[in-house]
């Protein structure tokens, strides 16, 4: 029987009880958590984790970054919302990937990578103290909700902290998040972000004789909007 996340995380949401649960949720771009965050900041106490080891060249680390700073301060949650930010760490993705370079977009690669980057969120969830730890990744119809559930499930039941269901498509999250980036003029990506959605991408435009700074939507790679 297929599950649902969103009603999941609804019946979690009615028995939280007088005290505001506290979460901290892995953000994977700013546009992403732009819905997101208008969301579960009803209803949670959140703290934002910046851990993009994934993200290449570093120039495009850092503008995303930027993005997701600049977002949470047109939204009015500066004082809301704090950031928990890691540095660029791109031997933690090249070491968990080795082996797995020539996967295709979807495939184990971005199992290992969903993996990388919610185990760090678990690991200073509990470090922190924090009730449940999260991720926007279930926010874009090209990523696989179940698996990032099924990561996370696992993940809680080895390190002892909550995992905090979601399918943040679901109830027109994804447009809600297009429209969130447009109305604050966001940086929008046009690949998903590793170093072989990139190639794959300039690969495809060369193909097709584009450029590979305009949005292709034939071949929309796994974290487009």
């Amino acid at each position: 029987m297929n599950r649902n996340y969103q009603k999941e995380l609804d019946r979690i949401i009615q028995k939280r009880g007088q005290k505001t649960p506290r979460v901290l949720l892995h953000s994977c771009c700013g546009p992403c958590s732009s819905s997101v965050l208008e969301y579960i900041t009803q209803y949670f106490d959140v703290t934002l984790l910046w851990y993009n080891p994934n993200l290449y060249p570093k120039e495009e680390f850092d503008r995303r970054f930027q993005t997701q700073v600049e977002l949470i301060e047109k939204m009015g949650l500066a004082d809301k919302v704090s950031i928990l930010a890691e540095p660029w760490k791109s031997e933690d993705y090249y070491r968990r990937v080795k082996g797995l370079e020539n996967e295709p977009e979807g495939g184990r690669r971005c199992a290992e990578c969903f993996r990388l980057r919610l185990l760090e969120t678990a690991r200073l969830a509990k470090h922190y103290g924090y009730d449940y730890f999260c991720t926007t990744l279930t926010l874009s119809r090209h990523k696989d909700a179940v698996l990032i559930n099924t990561i996370g499930e696992e993940i809680a039941r080895a390190t002892g902290v909550s995992w905090l269901p979601s399918d943040f498509k679901k109830r027109n999250g994804e447009n809600r998040s297009i429209e969130l980036s447009e109305q604050y003029g966001l940086y929008r990506q046009l690949y998903c972000g590793c170093e072989f959605s990139l190639r794959k991408r300039e690969d495809t435009a060369a193909r097709m004789g584009t450029d590979p700074q305009i949005a292709i939507p034939q071949v929309s790679t796994p974290c487009d909007k």
